[in-house]
């Protein structure tokens, strides 16, 4: 097994990596190294900050100046190295950029791409995103989306615009919107589910019950259709697998579930060429971290989709 022996560095710490704690700077700039040896070398003061040992939890402040040690690491395996630009799958991931400035990047996912590697999973959008952008110092998943559901997805391109953007998912002020369709007729008066979640550490399989967290999520018909309904769904809360539970604990799934859907109706849309979880991100509006304007970006359905929208439209 091959190793690799870094060089010493020096750190110019500026305004956009201050804030952050020693040990999560360090596990940013080492990660080939586990998370045991960053505080190895902590503790035995191999890293110093302005000539001098710190601890862990030491927060950086801009002018410092960090000395990060040299470290003998694993030589990357094909299967860990940055996945290849000329990979049809990294390649087509250009394409779907739906916005990108100095401090943040909008991507609308498509289904199947997980937002990262790992589970098996040889690399996810981001990996792919760091191999097409080479030479951004950082980027890094503002939030995340389910490897399923296809749409917006966004990356920060500076750890101050990361800090700000994660901030307002925090403070709720981030507005989202995704398309379903879920089967049968969904009532108008069903304007809101609240049902509290509770998701199993053991298969991450979630369930309503009362022992879960507050979970709120508001619905708007968009479009009747023979067995099935088009809706917009609003998450205010940001559980795991949210809305489709909470459609599920309607009575109305989203097609093409493979955890909490329905077979029969994954029969039906079938005809109209539906093969994947129909669950869209399709609208968000949040304030860009430098500009401060409102930012509302749209994420189109792929055409796949809005083709069996369009057959499903002609059997009413």
């Amino acid at each position: 097994m091959n190793e690799i022996r870094t060089q010493v560095q020096f750190i110019d710490i500026d305004e956009d990596m201050a804030g952050q704690r020693i040990d999560n700077f360090l596990r940013n700039q080492l990660k080939s190294i586990p998370k045991s040896m960053v505080y190895r070398i902590l503790r035995k003061g191999e890293v110093r900050v302005n000539k001098k040992r710190v601890k862990a939890e030491y927060k950086l402040e801009a002018g410092d100046v960090v000395r990060v040690p040299p470290v003998t690491m694993e030589e990357k395996s094909d299967e860990t190295a940055a996945p290849s630009t000329k990979l049809n799958k990294v390649a087509e991931l250009e394409s779907c950029i739906l916005h990108e400035d100095e401090h943040v990047l909008i991507l609308n996912k498509p289904s199947g791409t997980a937002v990262h590697g790992g589970s098996g999973l040889k690399f996810g959008a981001i990996e792919a995103l760091r191999a097409l952008r080479p030479q951004a110092r950082f980027l890094e998943l503002v939030h995340r989306i389910d490897r399923d559901t296809s749409g917006i997805l966004l990356v920060a391109k500076k750890r101050s615009a990361l800090r700000h953007l994660q901030a307002q998912f925090r403070e709720k002020t981030v507005q989202k919107y995704y398309f379903a369709l879920v089967m049968g007729e969904w009532e108008n008066k069903w304007k809101v589910v609240n049902a509290p979640l509770l998701k199993n550490e053991v298969n991450s399989i979630v369930r309503v019950s009362s022992n879960g967290k507050p979970s709120e999520t508001r619905f708007k018909i968009i479009e009747k259709f023979e067995q099935a309904t088009l809706i917009q769904a609003s998450p205010i809360t940001g559980r795991t697998h949210q809305i489709r539970v909470h459609t599920q604990y309607m009575g109305h799934p989203i097609a093409w579930d493979d955890r909490y859907g329905d077979r029969r109706f994954d029969a039906y849309t079938a005809q109209f060429g539906i093969d994947r979880l129909f669950l869209h991100a399709a609208n968000i509006r949040f304030v860009h971290p430098a500009t401060e304007e409102v930012m509302e970006i749209n994420a189109p359905l792929d055409s796949k989709l809005e083709n069996a929208l369009a057959q499903m439209r002609s059997t009413k």
